[in-house]
């Protein structure tokens, strides 16, 4: 038999049709995240059942009543996870629930909690209702609920893990309510669910894509028994699965309830409109915005384990009723580091900044992000590909929020109706230890420190910062009580939450200060820290204004000593600082080390010190505005000291009264205003002395160098562990990785030993 390849093509029959997709679902290899959902933010078309309810006309009094008995009850569940969860992070408050609709979309939150837990799980629920819902194998049914907690399918970090649970009527999903906590040990390379040492995927932990973990209102237990084998704390993943359950099950009741009462017309209604009318008020507040564009550029000083300069860049852009975030330019994904960040991840933070600092008035809603379009090119470390490692994705996913925040202070600052303070920059690292080992209890377990949720807040227009008040992530968090975990884990924190002297962002507001936190292991067998932390060489924010940044904050270690020991022997030794011990070395035999914050796990011997500062929020507006009395305030507190009292404020006082000399203040400060001017110099000079045409031939660089939409970007490769500059587009650049810093470590050691060789004449065989 033979075919006219000119014969015009039959069309397959619906029967053939269906024959091809079974076979194809049937020998489909691997199902991985679908790009069309990872990729979209706004929110969802009406479903059917929506639209009819719709068309029927809408009670907004009895919408509101629905909405507040949700909030109400989202709360409560709030606080049932935070009471009961095992997690460090749940006890902190590092956690999320909410509602959905049928299609995903976030309609209403907790109000404490992290915005960013919810504003991503549009992504897994849209997962989930297309590949799982017609499904044989899977389905939907009442009282299922699905686990997942891999970034890449859209969680924030791995080390988040939600529950999802479907709300059915007469066979249909109508809404969806959901519990992420921040539960720490996921299995990775590292203790702790936040891996620096990560170089492959593999190496990021636990994995989950959406998967049903309960059925019909029961845990799998095959399921289950496989979660607890994939970490380190099997308790951990046991206790809080149930108590996810327990917290989501609240809220069902109150759906369930209102459903009877109101009817599911008006249910349904209420949690769509809501997500409408919030995109709707969105689209009218970025209309009343100034037209213009805002460039905010921000860099990280390291992988977390070299120092390097990688850029985040982004460009927003105002015009109407419209807004678009640019992120063309940032550096590409480094394909052996763990910094990289999926694009959900790094929107999930947009979504944070909008809706905890440009308009926490609005309901948080998918709507709030709906209007906002992103323009980046996958293969980012901010958009990074599928077979990058993202087990330290915060440190990318961060830089969305802080641009966003500083843009608004920009394009809010002329409008005279403002729905938040304008502010510098909030402290945007994860300055904190990650511990693991086994505990005085016999028990192996690894998490973190709730020291992060103390960042430092950043200066607003009239006064100065918060002190170490909340993450940026998560408004009303808690930095727990260190005597409670003292009980479960073999460590002290010797110096616990003492504000750091000098650690501030000047300005004529200073930024809100961070603390410094000493610690040292006790009566373990083995035991480790490490931190996730960039910012030691370069500032992680800038001020705002003519404010400073704030400063820049290493690792420090004191090796071969025992701390308890010494002071048993010798109670004064009890007089502990960073700048005490790293200035003055009073440990005898002791080994003083200071490093960049990537710090990968780092057995320790009890009694060895580490230490590090949580860090702080931008400066607003010139340092020379500050009155001198906030000076002295700060000074007596021992907040500043009198060189930054002196040389930043330019203030004149008496050293034994702090009494302000207020002309002799106010004639230093016109003589520096007086050599600032001398110091100054055209525009088109300073650019022409200071601009260079491209980075340092020996600065490590990642991105773009100057601001075009078409600038092609600077890379630093490795050939034959040499160091290496490319440039080009985004897709002409090779595959960046770097090489292991221990072989290269060796390879130096070798070369000279070689060299030694040489000088004393000896010839020697080396394996090779």
């Amino acid at each position: 038999m033979t075919t006219d390849v000119n014969s015009p093509k039959r069309e397959l029959t619906a029967e053939e049709k269906a024959w091809v997709e079974d076979f194809m679902n049937e020998t489909t290899l691997f199902l991985g995240p679908d790009p069309e959902i990872m990729r979209h933010h706004s929110i969802s078309e009406r479903s059917a059942l929506e639209e009819e309810v719709i068309a029927k006309g809408s009670d907004p009094i009895l919408y509101d009543r629905i909405r507040r008995r949700l909030v109400g009850s989202l709360d409560e569940a709030f606080e049932m996870c935070e009471s009961m969860g095992a997690a460090p992070g749940a006890k902190w408050a590092d956690l999320s629930v909410a509602v959905y609709t049928a299609q995903g979309d976030v309609c209403y939150m907790s109000n404490r909690g992290v915005i960013a837990f919810s504003a991503v799980l549009h992504h897994p629920i849209r997962y989930i209702m297309k590949y799982w819902k017609d499904e044989p194998t899977v389905g939907i049914n009442p009282g299922d609920g699905f686990f997942h907690n891999d970034a890449r399918f859209g969680c924030v970090h791995n080390t988040d893990q939600s529950l999802l649970t479907p709300v059915i009527r007469d066979g249909e999903v109508v809404a969806w309510v959901g519990a992420t906590i921040h539960e720490g040990e996921n299995g990775a390379c590292e203790p702790g669910g936040m891996p620096s040492g990560s170089e492959t995927p593999f190496d990021d932990g636990l994995r989950g894509s959406p998967m049903k973990i309960v059925e019909r209102g029961r845990v799998r237990r095959d399921l289950l028994t496989f979660l607890q084998h994939s970490t380190r704390d099997p308790k951990l993943m046991l206790a809080d699965i149930k108590v996810k359950m327990g917290a989501v099950r609240r809220v069902m009741e109150i759906v369930d309830r209102s459903i009877e009462e109101h009817g599911l017309d008006a249910f349904v209604g209420a949690i769509r409109m809501t997500v409408e009318d919030v995109e709707e008020e969105v689209r009218r507040r970025i209309d009343a915005m100034p037209d213009g564009t805002v460039t905010v550029n921000q860099f990280v000083d390291s992988t977390l384990k070299e120092n390097i300069l990688i850029k985040f860049a982004c460009k927003i852009t105002v015009k109407g009723d419209t807004m678009v975030c640019d992120l063309r330019g940032t550096g590409p994904e480094i394909l052996n580091r763990a910094i990289n960040s999926p694009l959900a991840s790094t929107k999930a933070f947009f979504a944070q900044a909008v809706l905890s600092y440009w308009w926490p008035d609005l309901p948080r809603s998918t709507g709030a992000l709906s209007p906002i379009e992103f323009i980046s090119d996958e293969g980012t470390w901010a958009d990074c590909s599928y077979d990058a490692p993202t087990g330290q994705n915060l440190q990318a996913s961060f830089r969305g929020f802080t641009a966003l925040q500083a843009a608004y202070a920009k394009l809010q600052f002329s409008m005279p109706n403002k729905y938040a303070n304008v502010i510098a920059p909030w402290f945007n690292q994860i300055n904190d230890f990650l511990w693991g080992g086994e505990t005085q209890h016999g028990e192996q377990v690894g998490n973190l420190c709730a020291d992060l949720n103390g960042m430092g807040g950043g200066a607003k227009a009239f006064k100065d910062g918060e002190d170490a008040v909340a993450p940026l992530f998560c408004a009303m968090a808690d930095t727990g009580e260190q005597e409670v975990m003292e009980e479960e884990v073999p460590f002290l924190q010797l110096v616990s939450k003492r504000l750091v002297r000098d650690n501030q962002g000047f300005g004529k507001f200073r930024g809100g200060m961070g603390y410094e936190m000493i610690v040292a292991a006790r009566n373990t067998p083995e035991w480790g820290f490490m931190t996730v932390t960039s910012g030691a060489k370069f500032s992680s924010v800038g001020g705002m204004f003519g404010g400073y940044g704030c400063p820049t904050y290493p690792l420090t270690m004191v090796k071969g000593i025992n701390i308890y020991e010494i002071i048993k022997n010798d109670p004064t030794q009890f007089n502990l600082s960073i700048e005490r011990i790293m200035n003055e070395r009073p440990f005898k035999d002791g080994k003083y080390l200071s490093y960049h914050m990537g710090l990968q796990f780092d057995r320790c011997q009890e009694g060895e010190l580490y230490m590090i500062s949580q860090g702080s929020g931008g400066g607003y507006g010139d340092v020379l505005e500050r009155d001198p009395e906030l000076v002295m305030d700060d000074l007596q507190l021992n907040r500043i000291s009198a060189l930054t009292a002196d040389r930043i404020y330019k203030v004149v006082w008496d050293e034994e009264t702090f009494v302000v000399d207020k002309e002799a203040t106010e004639r230093l400060r016109d003589e520096e205003r007086k050599a600032r001017l001398e110091r100054g110099v055209p525009y088109a000079e300073f650019m022409e002395k200071h601009v260079k045409e491209a980075p340092p031939e020996n600065l490590f660089y990642y991105g773009s160098w100057g601001q075009g939409e078409d600038e092609e970007l600077y890379a630093t490769i490795w050939e034959d562990n040499k160091p290496k500059r490319v440039r080009g587009k985004l897709k002409e650049l090779p595959l960046v990785t770097i090489p292991n810093r221990h072989v290269l470590k060796i390879e130096e050691l070798e070369a000279r030993v070689r060299e030694l060789e040489n000088d004393l004449g000896l010839e020697v065989e080396h394996l090779t």
